[in-house]
């Protein structure tokens, strides 16, 4: 099984503030710099999105792709697994909200992605980091600005 990239940051705000941001999906584009469009196309019973379509511009690596999200009744995680993508065979991630005793939020960002191209597993890791790097630094500016 392929190792998961796993990174955390702290923002300073409500793990609900923080989960409401990363539950708006038509937003995306106006933060996600490699978002270049974002739609819903099935919501669950709860209100939240279940499958959500991307296209995705991050300069060498451009694609369109399908997620199905798995939102915790706690409102404190959302899982996510690939439908169908043109670049990407598989896609597995997560956020993790815990909330501090000042406030703050611990944010951990789970990601595992394997590509229809062969890559070699340092550079796969290291595309990973990027990503989720990047994702953690945006998400933490949006909650906060």
């Amino acid at each position: 099984m392929a190792e998961q990239t796993k990174r955390s940051i702290v923002v300073d705000a409500s793990s609900d503030k923080v989960m409401d941001v990363i539950a708006d999906f038509p937003a995306y584009p106006d933060w996600v710099s490699a978002a270049k469009s974002v739609e819903v196309l099935e919501v669950a019973a709860s209100g939240r999105a279940e499958r959500v379509r991307f296209v995705l511009d991050a300069g060498m690596v451009k694609d369109t792709y399908e997620l199905k999200y798995d939102w915790a009744a706690n409102g404190k995680s959302v899982d996510w697994h690939l439908v169908s993508g043109e670049m990407q065979k598989s896609q597995v991630g997560s956020y993790t909200l815990v909330d501090n005793a000042d406030g703050t939020t611990d944010v951990a960002y789970e990601l595992t992605v394997d590509l229809t191209i062969p890559m070699i597993g340092l550079f796969k890791r290291k595309a990973e980091k990027v990503i989720t790097d990047t994702a953690l630094k945006e998400l933490k500016k949006r909650v906060e600005g």
